[in-house]
């Protein structure tokens, strides 16, 4: 595999998952030179068949990349990827921009961004929401944290998997949102099925109540897309919630409720909530 070079207006993407993936595509297919790296070879081959690059390390797609984007599953992954000894800062070149788009907690976003500085490379972190979905269709929500100049300097390799971006703030902002997001929807999440279950239960079919919900002010895309959504990050999303709550002396008392409905629901009741008729 050849090493490959730089180029000002390349983007570097670690991570190939169910997000990473598609932005990759969508990015090869923009025309931008996009490189990207993941431990499974299969699905490098796959970004590979859209234009992408593989790179056979992530210092060689740091040194490769003016924007590199990290979207890997965890904090220590985070820490890990970005690692100034082996990782992303171990070859950045100064005047690069490293988004931290997976979902972890401003102090990791704050860690990285210290070792980063001496190395002249920026740190932003680019909280992704909108899910899987969102990602296959280029319509990612976008929510920043970090320096504004920086963030309008790269909004070219934003663009092509993008809806919409917003600046929230300083470093951590993004996350901050982010787990904002995530309370809203898993909290709309755990009292729609909970409602829905009741009124089955009364005898009014959900597929007809979602009808009517939806014509009224609870309408939500939570209800609109409740058996579309495959419900895996909400143990993630609850904890990093409730870790960031502390930290800041606030209570969740909802979002302890919250976690405790969501082990009770899958994508099979809620299949099975449009499926079955109310008892007669």
């Amino acid at each position: 595999m050849t090493r490959p070079e730089a180029h000002p207006e390349s983007v570097g993407l670690i991570g190939l998952g169910a997000m990473g993936r598609p932005v990759a595509g969508f990015l090869a297919r923009a025309g931008l030179p996009t490189y990207c790296y993941d431990e499974d070879r299969a699905v490098l081959d796959d970004a590979a068949d859209d234009g992408a690059r593989p790179a056979a390390s992530v210092p060689e797609l740091a040194a490769a990349s003016g924007v590199i984007l990290v979207m890997v599953p965890s904090d220590q992954d985070v820490l890990d990827v970005c690692s100034p000894a082996t990782g992303v800062l171990s070859a950045a070149r100064p005047g690069s921009v490293l988004l931290i788009c997976s979902s972890v907690t401003p102090d990791t976003c704050r860690a990285v961004a210290r070792q980063a500085a001496p190395r002249g490379v920026r740190v932003l972190d680019a909280a992704l929401t909108g899910g899987v979905r969102a990602a296959e269709a280029g319509e990612i929500n976008l929510l920043v944290g970090g320096d504004e100049p920086t963030l309008d300097r790269i909004r070219p390799q934003l663009a092509p998997w993008t809806r919409t971006v917003h600046h929230l703030g300083p470093l951590g902002s993004g996350q901050i949102g982010k787990t904002v997001n995530n309370l809203c929807h898993w909290g709309q999440l755990s009292a729609i099925v909970e409602a829905l279950r009741l009124g089955r239960a009364l005898g009014v079919a959900p597929a007809k109540l979602r009808a009517a919900l939806l014509d009224g002010p609870a309408a939500s895309r939570t209800i609109a897309e409740m058996e579309q959504m495959r419900l895996t990050w909400h143990r993630k999303d609850l904890a990093n919630a409730l870790l960031m709550a502390a930290d800041a002396g606030q209570e969740l008392p909802v979002a302890a409720v919250v976690r405790e409905a969501m082990e009770h629901i899958t994508v099979a009741d809620i299949a099975g909530l449009y499926a079955q008729e109310p008892p007669g």
